[in-house]
């Protein structure tokens, strides 16, 4: 009878329009039924789905974070090579300006010693590094080369406590003695008189005395002078202008090594050599460049005399 009532049923609602309604309210009605039955599925997606999205988010979080992380590594890069540019472009315009032959050089190395202020180079003898060469950064004098090795070089620094440069006051041409103290920040100038003229401020430069140093190049600053009315000297301290524990690209100074004299006896060598040769070619001698060259020696023996 169910059987027989069924295909009624669906003769009826596919031949006629009757049933349409009574279909529409069966559909509501079985409708939460269908809801219960789609459940477990639709739970399964949902968790399924939520799993997969917070492992790709996690995902992407590890690789924005690993992106970042390369980002800012180029950054700081970034700003490691602008300012090695800057320094560069400093040390460049420094050795624009000096009259001398230079070769740049760079930091290699530093003494763990905290007693000795000496430094490591990358150029050395086969360089043409040699023993005493002064050395420079873009703002003033480091130090000189006391150790030199077929490819490398020692530096000791200006403020090592063993180390003394000869410098003069670039106001008023006042001459003094500065030594190292151990502090790569401080320098002390001995033995100046307590009236002397000098004062905080003043720039000292090497007053090329002792034929070490070339003359003029900047050496330190006059941050303190203390005067003692019971002691004879006064206290000066000073702060390098060079950069003795930051600078990393450096100059090594190839100054002229002859003395005064024989500068002078080359010279007029030179000069009387190009007077014969201007006489045997017919030619007056050139006596301008001569009476130049002849009162130069005694003016340089007498800066060397002071």
């Amino acid at each position: 009878m169910l059987a027989v009532l069924s295909a009624a049923l669906m003769v009826v609602d596919a031949r006629f329009t009757v049933l349409q309604p009574v279909r529409g309210q069966l559909g509501v009605i079985v409708e939460p039924v269908y809801w219960l039955g789609r459940l477990p599925v639709t739970l399964w997606e949902s968790t399924t789905e939520e799993l997969s999205s917070r492992s790709e988010l996690a995902a992407e979080n590890e690789k924005l974070k690993a992106e970042q992380l390369m980002m800012q590594r180029r950054l700081q890069k970034l700003a490691t090579l602008t300012e090695q540019n800057v320094r560069l472009r400093e040390l460049l315009n420094s050795a624009a300006l000096v009259d001398d032959e230079v070769l740049a050089t760079e930091l290699i190395g530093i003494d763990p010693n905290p007693f000795t202020h000496r430094i490591l180079i990358d150029k050395g003898e086969k360089d043409g590094v040699l023993l005493g060469q002064p050395v420079l950064d873009a703002r003033g004098l480091m130090g000189q080369v006391v150790e030199v090795m077929p490819y490398t070089s020692r530096v000791l620094l200006l403020t090592d406590t063993t180390h003394s440069i000869p410098v003069q006051v670039n106001r008023n041409g006042l001459r003094a003695i500065a030594s190292g103290t151990g502090n790569p920040e401080r320098l002390e100038l001995r033995h100046v008189a307590d009236t002397a003229d000098i004062k905080e401020g003043d720039l000292l430069v090497s007053s090329g005395l002792g034929q070490r140093f070339p003359a003029g190049y900047p050496v330190a600053t006059v941050t303190e002078v203390i005067h003692d009315s019971g002691q004879p000297f006064a206290i000066v301290r000073a702060v390098p202008t060079a950069k003795l524990n930051r600078s990393r690209y450096m100059l090594l100074v190839f100054t002229d090594t002859r003395s005064p004299e024989q500068r002078a006896t080359e010279s007029a060598e030179a000069q009387e050599a190009a007077d014969r040769q201007a006489q045997e070619q017919g030619q007056a001698p050139a006596q301008p460049a001569a009476q130049a060259v002849v009162p130069a020696a005694p003016a340089t023996e007498q800066e060397g005399g002071q």
